[in-house]
């Protein structure tokens, strides 16, 4: 297996540069493995192919207003710096742009554009990646300071920063969205429970490395991204009963997919416990899924984690037909794009 086995060409016109109004107005591509067959619907359909009992998991992690602009303390020089993970309290790692000359003692003014908001930071260590851990006086402050963050290949400003998070986004800690959970509504997630499926949340809060491609020729030499997960003991039981009853757990984006394993490997057969920690679960093709019966995603960029992921689901041939599919018949790809149905 080498990492250039999931390569694919796309055109650039297919990456959506913007959010589909309504949500579940979306086109949805239905996988089913059985026979690898496909069919073309729109998301608001997708209760058609839930049953009674069914469960669906979502991460209700909400994307916080990662990207800061400031300067610094000595040159006055402006820097962007980027949130990546909270590692304890005032202190998180971030990418810092232009980096060369922000080095471990460097220290960082942000202000807002009145000057009445005011956070210093200090770097504290440079690390691999341009990676820099940095401590502010006040992260308290940082919402107010910052701005949603989008996908670097998203090149147009997003009207609305809601459009960049879930209906159910609850517990703030991701610097990108479960993008899966972008096309439902509460209109259809009541449709879907009136329909006897269960609706059931996790948390995973979603780091930026989730969109870089693997860089090694052999994935399993990439060093995965650590995320903090939250599975609770109410979720944990109500996956435990569907095992044993033998009704499906479908998971709501790769993310969740992630915790939902995780949880699984942590526990005994048909006995989910609850967890709650730092996951480092790279799923690729051969893995054996011990939880998860079906999974509702987007289209993903090549060569990533997430596209290795899907392929371990649903198999190499089917992911390429499909994948291949979607281009000729113009779907929208990544974080704003169309979704699949994998079942």
């Amino acid at each position: 297996m080498k990492t250039s086995d999931f390569d694919y060409s796309l055109p650039q016109k297919l990456i959506a540069q913007t959010p589909i109004e309504s949500r579940d107005q979306a086109r949805l591509m239905v996988l089913d493995r059985r026979d690898n067959s496909l069919q073309h619907r729109r998301f608001y359909e997708i209760a058609d192919y839930l049953q009674k009992g069914d469960v669906l998991v979502f991460n209700d992690s909400r994307v916080i207003p990662a990207r800061l602009n400031g300067r610094k303390s000595d040159t006055g020089g402006s820097v962007e710096i980027l949130l990546l993970r909270r590692l304890s309290p005032n202190t998180w790692e971030t990418l810092v742009k232009p980096g060369k000359r922000v080095k471990t003692g460097s220290k960082l003014e942000l202000t807002s554009g009145n000057q009445q908001l005011k956070v210093t930071a200090e770097v504290l260590e440079v690390k691999e990646r341009g990676i820099r851990v940095m401590t502010f006086s006040d992260e308290s402050l940082l919402a107010e300071l910052g701005k949603t963050p989008l996908p670097p290949y998203i090149h147009l400003p997003l009207k609305d920063p809601e459009r960049y998070q879930t209906v159910y986004a609850q517990a703030s800690g991701s610097v990108a969205a479960p993008t899966a959970g972008l096309h439902f509504t509460p209109k259809l997630m009541k449709r879907i429970e009136d329909k006897g499926a269960h609706c059931l949340f996790v948390t995973l809060h979603i780091g930026l490395d989730t969109f870089l491609p693997v860089r090694e020729s052999d994935p399993a030499k990439h060093p995965i991204h650590r995320e903090y997960g939250i599975l609770s003991q109410e979720t944990a039981r109500s996956l435990s009963l569907a095992e044993r009853e033998g009704r499906r757990i479908i998971c709501v984006g790769t993310t969740t997919v992630r915790l939902v394993e995780a949880a699984a490997q942590a526990s005994s057969p048909a006995d989910m416990h609850p967890f709650e920690g730092w996951i480092s679960l790279f799923i690729l093709p051969g893995y054996r899924f011990r939880a998860v019966d079906a999974l509702i995603t987007n289209f993903h960029l090549p060569k990533t984690t997430l596209l290795m992921l899907v392929t371990a689901f649903a198999g190499r041939e089917a992911i390429n037909q499909a994948y291949q599919e979607a281009i000729a018949q113009k779907y929208r790809f990544y974080s704003f794009g169309d979704a699949m149905l994998i079942l």
